[in-house]
């Protein structure tokens, strides 16, 4: 044992402690993690298996009874949430693409060299992103008012008149989509812009060289360039305005008649307004199984980036 000791070499001081502090290193990364997962796992993932667990119970009398998929086949017969999931779909289906459209056509503008304090511009357009939704709700709410609101006061200036925009079903609608449309199409506007400026100005150069237009260079151009962020907007936008319930809820909370309630607003009411949260975590969860399928269609649509 002793030749045997004295054939093998002798470890430094310094090397040991090399070797020591390997195990540790490899756990360093964990350690600055570990608290980021603590409270995602605390604030995010537990909520959302609680809700699960809540969508399979209802309350009767006061008691929670497991109700296995009773409250997902509610849903099937429930005509309010027929009524919620048509009047989001008509916000999705018109009001998205008009808003995507006007942030195209804002963001090919904020990129033109012919145009001078572009950057103040683009704060200008942004500014509306930062406002808050309960605060810019309850001022479109002063704006829009039938009798007196400024807009109706500005309308009868030129003799028109007064236009009942939160107290008739398809003006709340079109009230509901104005106000989303100002909040959101600078910061979807914004992100095409980053998007754009990566375009190689080469590209233009070449087109304008073969003769192409300004229509066909936008068409050629422009659109593929801007294929990602069109993507990624038309993305956020449809999980947004899927969930939406600010607006709404403080517009006309949704009504009148029904006319501008949303998942969200018949979601909040269901839960906080009649207590039934087994019944609003279903919605949720149908909600966000809807959103999922949005998605995959819409990457499967406009994700070939290549």
């Amino acid at each position: 044992m002793t030749v045997l000791t004295q054939a093998l070499p002798a470890l430094s001081p310094g090397r040991r402690a090399a070797r020591g502090a390997r195990p540790r290193r490899r756990l360093a990364p964990y350690v600055f993690v570990l608290p980021a997962v603590a409270l995602f796992a605390a604030f995010k993932l537990y909520p959302i298996a609680w809700s699960f667990q809540l969508s399979l119970y209802q309350t009767v009398d006061g008691v929670e009874t497991f109700a296995g998929a009773d409250n997902y086949t509610r849903l099937l017969n429930d005509p309010l949430f027929w009524t919620a999931l048509k009047n989001t779909g008509v916000i999705l289906a018109i009001q998205v693409p008009i808003m995507l459209a006007l942030a195209t056509g804002l963001a090919v503008a904020l990129n033109s060299a012919l145009l001078r304090g572009r950057s103040i511009f683009r704060l200008g357009f942004f500014l509306p992103m930062v406002t808050g939704l309960v605060a810019y709700g309850i001022v479109f709410s002063v704006l829009l008012n039938q009798q007196y609101g400024l807009v109706n006061w500005l309308l009868g200036l030129v003799g028109i008149a007064e236009v009942p925009w939160l107290t008739d079903p398809l003006w709340a609608k079109i009230s509901l989509s104005l106000a989303l449309t100002w909040h959101y199409t600078g910061y979807n506007a914004v992100i095409l812009l980053a998007r754009l400026q990566t375009v190689p100005a080469e590209l233009y150069d070449a087109a304008a060289v073969d003769g192409a237009s300004a229509w066909q260079s936008f068409r050629n151009v422009t659109l593929p360039g801007l294929r990602p962020a069109i993507l990624l907007t038309a993305v956020l936008s449809t999980i947004g305005t899927l969930q939406i319930f600010d607006e709404p809820y403080i517009l006309t909370g949704g009504g009148p008649d029904n006319a501008t309630l949303t998942i969200g607003v018949y979601l909040y009411q269901n839960a906080f307004k009649f207590f039934d949260f087994g019944y609003a975590s279903a919605m949720a969860y149908v909600l966000a199984v809807l959103i999922g399928i949005l998605g995959v269609i819409q990457f499967r649509v406009l994700g070939d980036t290549s």
